[in-house]
């Protein structure tokens, strides 16, 4: 027989493992980790061009950093992103477009919702995701181009911590699996390390993620107004660190627990 407690236990160990599982899974496909608040455009800066040298353009750190400073930049585990406007046009200081009304230019402009004059147009994003390749891409330090070994298993621990913490978490629920059909509590001691494991690795992500954006922004500096701040995919995979932890507890509590009983209950039968 197994005591209300310990079963009670993994039930709920089981339900936030689960939730971790789902909201580590969910961090590290999206590519809200961090996003950059861009100060405005200058003049004569083609944002179609801009666009284009992201999304086509060969993969170079220096370049696609410049783009996530300058248009709104999001940048995730697999994926950076840049945000533009729906239609292509040039931008212009407000100064500017009182000089175009004043002459006879007919240099189309986008609709304007502000007083200022600034322009306000519909955004859209456009995102391309880092290859396998890239991820092991050695980074490099300005501008000197010396190999920067931080910043690159720094760079290579935030993408391969997580998938380590998931497969732990896969493999902790196969040894459960295994526990209910011998119907037996010591595997829940396995299940209880892994998750211990698996919440490391998922701080360690974190961390790891923080500290290289970090390093980003001093071996690339920012332009002026340009600020950074954390998305709510990073959020999500900080979640999942407490979560697991409380799971793993809870397994390797139930399964001391439930040992220590069955024990004493040995022992007194034997006597």
């Amino acid at each position: 027989m197994v005591d209300n407690r310990y079963a009670t236990a993994l039930v709920i160990g089981s339900v936030l493992s689960l939730l971790a599982t789902v909201y580590l899974s969910v961090a590290v496909g999206t590519q809200h980790w961090f996003q950059f608040s861009s100060p405005p455009i200058k003049q004569g800066v083609n944002l179609t061009d801009l666009k284009e040298e992201f999304v086509t353009g060969d993969f170079e750190e220096k370049n696609y950093s410049n783009h996530l400073f300058m248009l709104n930049g999001s940048l995730g585990l697999w994926w950076r992103c840049i945000q533009v406007p729906s239609q292509s046009y040039w931008f212009r200081e407000p100064d500017d477009l009182h000089a175009v009304n004043e002459s006879d230019d007919r240099t189309q402009l986008p609709d304007c919702t502000h007083q200022s004059g600034c322009p306000d147009p519909k955004m859209e994003t456009f995102c391309v995701s880092f290859t396998l390749p890239q991820q092991f891409k050695v980074k490099t330090k300005q501008p000197t181009d010396e190999e920067d070994l931080l910043r690159t298993y720094l760079w290579r621990g935030q993408f391969l911590l997580p998938l380590v913490s998931l497969a732990l978490v896969f493999l902790s629920g196969l040894v459960g699996v295994c526990a209910c059909l011998c119907r037996s509590f010591t595997p829940t001691l396995g299940m209880g390390v892994l998750h211990f494991i698996a919440g490391l690795c998922s701080l360690g992500t974190v961390c790891c993620f923080r500290a290289g954006i970090d390093l980003l922004q001093h071996n690339y500096i920012p332009p002026k107004g340009a600020d950074g701040s954390m998305g709510w995919s990073l959020y999500l995979a900080l979640i999942s660190f407490p979560l697991q932890m409380m799971a793993a507890a809870l397994f390797l509590w139930a399964a001391r627990s439930h040992r220590k009983h069955y024990t004493r209950m040995a022992a007194y039968r034997v006597a």
